[in-house]
């Protein structure tokens, strides 16, 4: 084993420097801790309330710097601090990842299908002889670790929307359900398996590829414990409780000044990333 990796319930991560690690907490606001369900309740809801579901980040990387894949833990961070960005759900989802494991928690990356294979991720945490299911990067409410060991639907309403995790099949998978005004119009299937960051090396590559889903459509949202704001390409989305608003946005320069004030992005880089965008396509298809 190489000595920036360490064994973790049987699979591999990296080790996240000293310095990363407590520059990686500060910006979510919160103190190093021992594992335990408070601390990671703390840290879920930290992460989606700090860091944003976004693909500009995606699109301006992949735009500047020739980008096709995760990007580095440091320019992650940089992202965070200096202009407000996050990441989708591989970027999100990996780097909570590997800040739990560097803090001790039990936990394993497994992939989940959509309509195809691994083209999703999430964390599997065991902690307090329960396991649960730690998605920061579907951008949707999962404010809270949500329990796997369920024997009926586990359900988070949302203005619109309508959040079903399934109890698990038989081969131990777990099924998650979005109903947007009472309608299935998305889901996932998270698969129990342990597994490494780079095997999804090619499905990562391929959300880049120019017919992607997030290289034809902008998506950004924000989570809060009693309400949500999410931006899909000309339309702002807020939510509390079980009511929604909607707002119609005229153009992408309007867009783009609307995504610094909501949030914090800097207006050039929503325009870089939107630049050369054309019909702007349903991020949930």
């Amino acid at each position: 084993m190489e000595s920036n990796t360490r064994s973790h319930m049987n699979t591999l991560y990296p080790a996240i420097p000293p310095e990363l690690l407590e520059r990686y907490l500060s910006l979510l606001g919160v103190r190093r801790q021992k594992p335990s369900m408070d601390a990671l309740c703390e840290l879920v809801q930290a992460h989606l309330s700090r860091v944003p579901f976004e693909n500009v980040s995606k699109l301006y990387y992949k735009k500047r710097q020739g980008l096709r894949g995760i990007p580095s833990l440091e320019l992650f961070l940089d992202g965070i601090e200096q202009f407000h960005f996050g990441g989708t759900c591989y970027t999100n989802n990996y780097y909570l990842y590997q800040l739990l494991a560097n803090l001790g928690y039990q936990n394993r990356l497994c992939g989940a299908d959509m309509s195809n294979p691994d083209v999703h991720l999430v964390s599997m945490v065991n902690i307090e002889k329960r396991e649960y299911l730690v998605d920061v990067g579907y951008a949707a409410p999962f404010l809270t670790p949500m329990p796997r060991d369920l024997t009926t639907d586990y359900i988070i309403v949302l203005g619109r929307e309508r959040y079903v995790l399934k109890p698990q099949d038989v081969s131990g998978c777990s099924r998650m359900e979005l109903y947007r005004d009472g309608n299935l119009n998305h889901d996932y299937l998270a698969k129990p398996a342990p597994r490494q960051i780079h095997e999804f090396e090619q499905v990562i590559a391929a959300s880049y590829r120019e017919d992607a889903t997030l290289m034809n459509a902008l998506l950004l949202a924000r989570f809060f414990p009693t309400r949500s704001l999410v931006i899909h390409n000309l339309t702002v989305i807020e939510s509390q409780g079980t009511a929604s608003s909607i707002q119609s946005l005229a153009s992408k320069e309007e867009l783009s000044q609307v995504v610094l004030e909501r949030f914090g992005i800097p207006e050039e880089f929503t325009l870089e990333a939107v630049n050369g965008l054309g019909q702007l396509r349903d991020a949930w298809n």
